[in-house]
């Protein structure tokens, strides 16, 4: 297992999962534009030319409607797998986009199974469970927007509409959680502030400097840009004089008043 990476954003989070979609849609452009059908592309269960749909029916689309459906769920989501888990989200990707097609074209009925829903629930499937598994606070919180935003898809893995492949949606959320299982080792590296560092040392700490060894707060006033005066040492110097001296200086100019 790869070693663990601090999160940090970078170009490529969102670069990836933008690039799926413009060819999904670029597709959907030149059946469009050309008058072409581009559905016998499509899985087509336990059928050996259905077999090419593994790799093309995740880009295409019946309808517009659906395309639009599929695109914002995939860059959302796609973009939390790259940001998140940057050192699996290739293989997170690529081994769930072939294990989903595969899958389907398994268990799917006779039909021709087009769009890129199986990834999604793939994708929603890994970050939830993948979350829960992890036990750290950021993957989880991020495993419960996920429910918060996507939650409903749970309904459309039942055939509950003849023209949804439920397949390919259980397919996806299938595969997800075995990918979750798979990679379950945490990738993530926890973010440890200064006082949890094994180098920390309370006395070099500027602000622990404020607390005397009773916990009780020590207020420093600036004396100068080298030297500080505490409470205690300002009373000791109660008893200091502050002189102010003011010159005057007489004026030559005569002033009119109204």
């Amino acid at each position: 297992m790869s070693a663990k990476k601090p999160l940090e954003f970078s170009l490529e989070v969102i670069t990836y999962p933008l690039l799926f979609v413009f060819v999904a849609w670029l597709v959907f452009w030149a059946e469009t534009r050309f008058k072409v059908n581009l559905n016998y592309l499509g899985i087509v269960p336990k059928s050996v030319e259905g077999l090419r749909g593994i790799l093309f029916a995740p880009f295409i689309h019946g309808s517009l409607k659906h395309l639009f459906n599929n695109s914002i769920p995939l860059l959302v989501l796609g973009t939390a797998l790259f940001y998140f888990y940057r050192n699996i989200r290739f293989r997170v990707f690529f081994i769930g986009f072939i294990l989903t097609g595969l899958l389907t074209w398994i268990i799917g009925r006779p039909a021709t199974h087009i769009g890129a829903s199986g990834i999604v629930y793939l994708l929603a499937s890994f970050l939830f469970f993948k979350g829960i598994f992890s036990k750290q606070y950021q993957l989880t919180a991020l495993a419960f927007v996920v429910v918060f935003l996507y939650g409903s898809l749970l309904w459309y893995v039942f055939p509950i509409d003849p023209k949804i492949s439920w397949e390919g949606h259980l397919s996806g959320l299938l595969v997800g959680l075995l990918l979750a299982v798979l990679f379950r080792k945490n990738p993530v590296q926890n973010k440890k502030f200064e006082w949890e560092k094994e180098s920390y040392n309370p006395e070099d700490d500027e602000f622990m400097k404020h607390f005397d060894e009773d916990g009780n707060f020590i207020e420093s006033l600036p004396v100068d840009d080298d030297e500080t005066v505490s409470n205690d040492e300002l009373s000791e110097k109660k008893d200091l004089k502050i002189v102010i001296r003011y010159s005057y200086k007489k004026s030559d100019k005569k002033t009119d008043t109204l």
